[in-house]
């Protein structure tokens, strides 16, 4: 009995001891959590300070100001920048001549010229075949020769007869008769040659010709095709290969330009650009679209075609406005626009009108007087009356 009694104590002293142990491992395990947390809870609390009230731009400032959005603004003020009007249109020959048959026409025997080709002044274009008007103008040259044959005959007679009268053999009536005779033939030779030289024109008229030295621009004829007057224009030229952009602007910008103005044209798809001037303003205005037209002279340059759509830089002298970077300019249906800050911190749309678009940034004609606190580049992200915090940056 005594020895199971004390086995019994020893194992339930050494159960006793094990406790003890685990439970001194269960303490340590807890005190590292807890110093864990708490040293997670004083990083997570000197974050929040750093970024919220801890730093300097903040440590003064209201709690509201500092979770007002920092918004970047721009007074653009006011600068002379070159004004500039922009346009488009169509280009074209400045001088397009139209090619027909100036005769009675006929058929086509030969086409000499291609399109893309250049003429001088009078070269022929295409030869009409004259088979009948060269058989006529032979006939018309035999005319002549008996008519000349006639007047020489009688102009012997009247000689002759001129001889005699003062023998008394003929009578002066005779005379005046040769005389009349004479005069006759001589006026028939003058017919004939008069209409040898009619036909010879008209053969001469089956050669179409270039009117002016040029650049054909199209062919509208093939050989064994038969052309008359109502034919139409067979060839179009353009004098000298000189071009023009036709530019579309409405009236008000049309009162600021005139002749001698510099442009600089771009033809849609080309990267390359052309100097031209204007050398005439329309003196009608669409009463529909209520534009008109400037005509810019350009030199001859294989990229302009006639025909082709092309944009113009028009340099209008200077203009004293607002220049802004362009992600300050917003657009929508209603038009161009910009946020303005007022004194209060409050964003505000307000309408502008857009001037040229340079390297500078965009020009403000209207709707700014540039002293404003302008949304340099968070227009996108904002609505009229929001409250904003502003940083002032420096206009470009």
């Amino acid at each position: 009995m005594n020895l199971e009694t004390t086995k019994w104590r020893g194992d339930a002293l050494e159960a006793e001891v094990l406790d003890d142990v685990t439970l001194a491992k269960r303490r340590r395990r807890r005190r590292i959590i807890i110093a864990a947390v708490i040293a997670l809870a004083l990083a997570i609390a000197a974050a929040v300070f750093a970024f919220s009230g801890g730093s300097e731009e903040g440590a003064g400032e209201p709690k509201e100001a500092v979770t007002l959005p920092a918004v970047t603004v721009v007074v653009p003020g006011r600068q002379q920048v070159a004004r500039e009007i922009t346009s488009t249109g169509t280009l074209a020959a400045r001088r397009d001549m139209p090619v027909g048959i100036a005769g009675e026409g006929g058929m086509v025997a030969r086409v000499l010229v291609e399109p893309g080709q250049w003429v001088g002044a009078g070269q022929t274009l295409a030869v009409i075949d004259r088979a009948v008007q060269s058989q006529q103008a032979q006939s018309q040259a035999a005319s002549i020769e008996v008519a000349r044959a006639d007047a020489r005959l009688a102009q012997q007679e009247l000689q002759r007869a001129q001889a005699l009268v003062s023998r008394g053999f003929v009578s002066k009536a005779d005379v005046e008769r040769r005389t009349a005779a004479r005069d006759a033939a001589n006026a028939r030779v003058r017919v004939a040659e008069a209409q040898l030289g009619e036909t010879r024109a008209r053969i001469g008229r089956l050669d179409i010709r270039a009117p002016a030295a040029g650049l054909v621009l199209e062919r509208n004829v093939e050989a064994g095709q038969v052309v008359g007057a109502g034919s139409g224009a067979l060839f179009r030229i353009a004098q000298g290969g000189q071009m023009e952009l036709l530019a579309r602007l409405p009236q008000e910008d049309l009162s600021r330009i005139g002749p001698g103005l510099p442009a600089t044209v771009t033809p849609v798809g080309s990267t390359q650009s052309f100097t031209g001037t204007i050398w005439q303003i329309s003196p009608l205005i669409d009463p529909q679209a209520r534009q008109g037209e400037a005509r810019i002279a350009l030199p001859y340059h294989p990229s302009l075609r006639p025909g082709g759509f092309a944009s113009a830089r028009i340099q209008s002298g200077a203009v004293d406005a607002p220049l802004l970077p362009e992600s300050a300019v917003q657009n929508d249906d209603r038009g161009s626009y910009v946020y303005v800050v007022g004194n209060d911190n409050v964003v505000q749309r307000r309408p502008v009108k857009v001037g040229s678009v340079i390297d500078q940034g965009v020009v403000i004609t209207a709707g700014l007087s540039g002293n404003e606190r302008v949304v340099l580049s968070a227009g996108a992200f904002l609505n009229p009356g929001e409250k904003i915090r502003p940083q002032r940056a420096v206009a470009r």
